[in-house]
């Protein structure tokens, strides 16, 4: 038998597919809060900052305009949690005529219990032809505490 030890290393969550959307360029962002130490352009950004947080607690919307219909074949959600235990949900929606309608893409809850789980990637691949709004809601804490909103990375392609 032929083998290899592999590490899986799921902290570098940065992208080396060069086909992910410049989102700053081809979107613009809607947002319920945002930490300013914290701001969404680095959560569209490999390797840029700490990601995207909400300045105040609880239910939060992140909404990505996109300024042409496009196709988008894949999406990659990164969340973190390095201080509380908590259970998130996120709810991921899109809309082909500029947000009239929305069809939801996936609605998932996870359990983060740092220091051992305290990374969540997420991968969809997906076929949304003629996406011009993408929505992500995030409850951060489904219990009702008071955590807040955050995303690591969000690529599309």
């Amino acid at each position: 038998m032929r083998k290899r030890i592999i590490t899986q290393d799921i902290q570098d969550t940065s992208p080396v597919d060069n086909n992910w959307l410049d989102l700053e360029n081809l979107a613009r962002a809607e947002l319920t809060s945002e930490d300013a130490a914290h701001p969404i352009e680095s959560a569209l950004k490999p390797k840029l900052g700490s990601g995207w947080r909400a300045a105040e607690p609880g239910e939060q919307t992140v909404r990505l305009l996109f300024d042409t219909p496009t196709h988008v074949r894949h999406i990659r959600l990164v969340f973190h949690e390095d201080e509380q235990p908590r259970t998130h949900e996120f709810v991921l929606r899109w809309s082909p005529d500029g947000g009239k309608s929305f069809q939801e893409i996936v609605r998932q809850q996870y359990n983060f219990s740092p220091p051992e789980t305290n990374h969540e990637l997420e991968d969809f691949t997906v076929d949304l032809d003629g996406l011009t709004v993408l929505e992500l809601r995030i409850i951060p804490d489904i219990s009702g505490g008071r955590a807040h909103a955050s995303l690591a990375h969000l690529y599309i392609a």
